[in-house]
C-alpha cells in the first residue's frame, strides 16, 4: 500500500473544522456528557472523538455531522425540514445544470 501524501488544506478549511470541533466540545460539555458517552453514541473511539473536537480535518464528515446531530447543533438551518427543502431545491438546480463539465478551450490569436 503506497504511502499517503500530507494534504494541505486553506485557512478557511481549518478554521471552519476547528470551530465545527469546538461547538462539538463545547456543546457536549455544557450538557455534560463525558467525551466515552458520545464517542460510544457516535460507535467509535474516543481518540477520534478527541480529533473530532481538536479541529482534525481527517476526520469523517459524516461522523461530524452525525456528532451535531446527537447534540442538536444546528449546520445548515434549524430543523430537518428546512435541511429537506434545501436538498430539494438544489436538486432541481443540479438538473437545470449540464451532467458533465468541460474546460472552455481558449482560442489563442497568433496574429501579430
Amino acid at each position: 500500500m503506497p504511502a499517503s501524501k500530507k494534504r494541505s488544506y486553506a485557512r478557511y478549511t481549518i478554521a471552519a473544522v476547528q470551530l465545527l470541533g469546538a461547538l462539538v466540545e463545547a456543546e457536549r460539555k455544557s450538557r455534560r456528557i463525558t467525551a466515552k458517552e458520545l464517542a460510544d453514541r457516535l460507535g467509535v473511539d474516543r481518540g477520534t472523538l478527541q480529533r473530532l473536537e481538536s479541529g482534525d480535518p481527517k476526520v469523517e464528515v459524516g461522523l461530524a455531522f452525525e456528532a451535531c446531530a446527537l447534540l442538536n447543533i444546528p449546520l445548515f438551518d434549524e430543523d430537518a425540514q428546512g435541511v429537506t427543502m434545501r436538498l430539494d431545491e438544489t436538486n432541481k438546480r443540479l438538473a437545470l445544470l449540464p451532467t458533465r463539465v468541460r474546460p472552455h478551450q481558449l482560442s489563442v490569436s497568433d496574429d501579430f
